[in-house]
């Protein structure tokens, strides 16, 4: 890792602000106007595009308005910029910045230690953005309403009818109303919680608001819906990071004094991920809307590649930062440099943002209508029905999830990261373990963008082998590569008073959560009762047909599973472990409940969600509920191969244990020849002799 020269370590006495000596100062930083000016040019840069594309033009047939058309891309441009303001500011107050001034000075922080003047801004700054959210999110829902419906704003009570209308009864309208929600949640919370844990609860509850998001717009209808919704959610994610970052990076560039460069160095590599997370995303929801190179040359396309060029460019302003910059911060001159470049970031991610909110207003090149021949299949699933399964569309069929792409690519490298540098350091790191992982991510992967997800929505059998695997085959092979173990041994602690990824694992693993999911009775419950409540309740049917739910029923079981096998044989770190006896007892009756479960489908008469499955439409020469049955048997028979595996692994473990602590006796045994058992024969030597006594005394006239 880059170091600051010696010459940022000039001083040497304390200064007046309280910092301690020898850190090096922040800077000139970035003057307040340069954000305004962040926000001229998303204006700007949204007004000529949305002339370019033609957006912003009045409507043949109902036209809502001057007012709505331009209204409503601006609150659109204010409510993803605040957002990520929010966003941005609680990353950093969680996971960057110190909470108090005891790590500047270097003493140990005490209850009443003030607040970190980095920190208190920073705070300051999501509650500001917070505050515009709101009402920037109740303007894009007022606005969506005027738009969608062609009527201009009014105070009519049959207008305000039909708003409310739109609020309940239409999924954009849900979607906004919802994200309005998050928001003034948002923004009460970071007024009055300062607690890290209070923090950190709040900063999920604005990450949950990309959710909606990410399901209107262009990616609400069309083909493709999953990969679009899934590439737009891990678009906005990245957005919100690097965007948010930079923000936070200027408003409080002035107060860094002392703590300038493990804030760059952290946002560095956080800017980093988003980056290829925002560049990756936008390549593949561009290609979902373009279907040859001709149709670059239409608007919707040029936008396309004036937003590419733009973020690439400022890919290479933040490579320049962490090669160039970074490195040289104890010279004045590169500090400048330094705030220079984010003033110049700020400007192009302001012109990038623009860009975006007129990409959402403007018509794609291909038609996101579904076709009016639409089959029962692509009705119901999005996509038309698959060919008949085949043992060779078993690894043929394919239809990526891109949400768990992302997933599976980031844990991998993370994973091989950590590996490596135990290695480097010297440390052992046993190669099974990685081989594990690696089975366990592919394994994961087949499950959702393979053939048990492509056939899983139209066949009941093929979900029920999807579902086994993610139950026990993928867990098994995660647990085996020991994550946690991994990340606690090749993160290296901090001890500045903040909080990286090692201390948030560190506090997951001992908080009263983790005892009480970690317990294996409530895992093995938790486990097994999540099927019953999952197939017979409507918790089913949304997951088949709504793409939201899909993606929680996969995060969910593999959860669950994951969950209940490290409580079985798992090394990672528990609040506790029970006996083996115990663990084995848990695995027999999680067998028996799926033998019986499985016996209770196979011989089951109706439907399973009988309006989806016996409506789907296809002529494989097997009835929707004989497909059903099979799902039964493949509960039965296949559910029952991992947890036999499992067993055996815990036996094994238990065999080992004794084994060690056989070993350990002996080597003490050895130690003291054998003074434990002296003792302890000594001690029934004893109690022999007293028993004599004592008969002796009985025997006696």
């Amino acid at each position: 890792m880059d170091t600051v020269p010696n010459s940022a370590k000039t001083e040497t006495a304390r200064r007046p602000d309280g910092a301690a000596a020898g850190t090096e100062s922040a800077g000139p930083g970035v003057k307040p106007g340069w954000l305004a000016a962040g926000a001229a040019a998303l204006l700007l840069a949204m007004t000529a595009a949305l002339l370019f594309s033609g957006a912003a033009a009045a409507q043949q047939l109902a036209d809502p308005g001057a007012l709505t058309r331009w209204a409503l891309p601006v609150a659109k441009g204010l409510n993803n910029v605040a957002m990520a303001a929010v966003i941005g500011s609680l990353v950093f107050a969680l996971f960057i910045l110190p909470k108090d001034r005891a790590t500047r000075r270097g003493h140990k922080s005490r209850p009443d230690e003030p607040e970190h003047p980095a920190f208190t801004r920073a705070l300051s700054l999501a509650g500001g953005a917070a505050a515009v959210w709101t009402i920037a999110a109740l303007g894009v829902l007022v606005f969506t309403y005027s738009d969608v419906s062609g009527l201009p704003l009014s105070a009519d009570p049959a207008y305000t009818s039909g708003l409310a209308s739109f609020l309940t009864d239409f999924s954009v309208g849900r979607a906004w109303l919802a994200v309005s929600i998050l928001a003034a949640v948002t923004a009460t919370l970071t007024f009055g919680v300062r607690s890290l844990a209070g923090l950190a609860f709040t900063a999920v509850l604005a990450f949950a608001a990309l959710l909606p998001m990410a399901l209107t717009g262009h990616s609400a209808g069309g083909d493709d819906h999953s990969a679009a919704v899934n590439s737009i959610g891990l678009h906005l994610l990245g957005v919100c990071l690097w965007i948010g970052g930079i923000i936070v990076l200027a408003f409080i560039s002035r107060q860094l004094d002392g703590f300038l460069e493990p804030v760059l160095r952290r946002y560095s590599a956080l800017a980093g991920f988003a980056f290829f997370m925002v560049l990756a995303s936008g390549v593949i929801n561009s290609l979902l809307r373009i279907t040859s190179l001709d149709q670059l040359g239409t608007r919707w396309g040029t936008l396309v590649a004036v937003k590419a060029a733009l973020t690439l460019l400022l890919g290479v302003l933040g490579f320049m930062h962490r090669r160039w910059v970074i490195p040289q911060l104890g010279r004045l001159s590169a500090r400048r440099v330094l705030w220079q470049l984010i003033t110049v970031e700020l400007l192009i991610m302001g012109a990038v943002s623009g860009v975006a909110v007129a990409l959402g207003r403007t018509a794609t090149p291909r038609p996101e209508e579904l076709p009016p021949d639409a089959t029962p299949a692509r009705i119901l699933t999005g996509y038309d029905l698959p060919p008949e399964l085949t043992g060779e569309r078993y690894l043929t069929e394919w239809r990526f999830d891109w949400l768990w792409v992302a997933i599976v690519v980031t844990l991998a490298v993370a994973y091989l990261r950590g590996a490596v540098k135990l290695r480097r350091r010297g440390d052992k790191w046993p190669v099974h373990r990685t081989i594990c992982w690696l089975i366990g991510l592919a394994a994961l992967t087949y499950v959702t963008s393979g053939a048990p997800a492509v056939y899983g929505a139209v066949l009941f059998s093929t979900h029920m082998l999807g579902h086994m695997a993610m139950t026990m085959v993928v867990p098994l092979f995660l647990v085996l590569g020991a994550p946690v173990t991994l990340a606690l041994k090749s993160l290296t602690p901090r001890g500045d008073g903040t909080r990286g990824l090692r201390e948030w694992i560190l506090i997951g693993v001992h908080s009263t959560y983790s005892k009480i999911i970690t317990n294996p009775i409530f895992a093995a419950i938790n486990f097994a009762g999540s099927i019953i409540i999952f197939y017979y309740s409507d918790l089913f049917g949304f997951a088949l047909r709504q793409h939201v739910g899909h993606e929680l029923m996969v995060v969910h079981f593999v959860l669950t599973g994951y969950i209940f096998v490290l409580t079985m044989i798992g090394i990672d770190p528990l609040p506790k472990r029970f006996p083996y006896p115990m663990r084995l007892v848990v695995l027999l009756a999680t067998m028996a409940f799926h033998a019986f479960f499985g016996v209770a489908v196979m011989g089951q008469t109706s439907l399973i969600q009988a309006s989806y499955f016996g409506a789907m439409g296809h002529d494989w020469g097997f009835s929707a509920l004989e497909d059903q049955q099979t799902g039964g048997a493949i509960m039965w028979g296949v559910g029952e191969v991992p947890t036999l595996i499992v067993a055996i692994l815990v036996a094994y473990q238990w065999s080992r244990d004794d084994a060690r602590e056989t070993k350990r006796s002996d080597r003490a045994a050895a130690r003291n020849n054998d003074a434990d058992l002296a003792a302890y024969n000594d001690m029934f030597a004893k109690l022999a002799e007293r028993d004599a006594r004592t008969e002796n005394r009985g025997d006696r006239p």
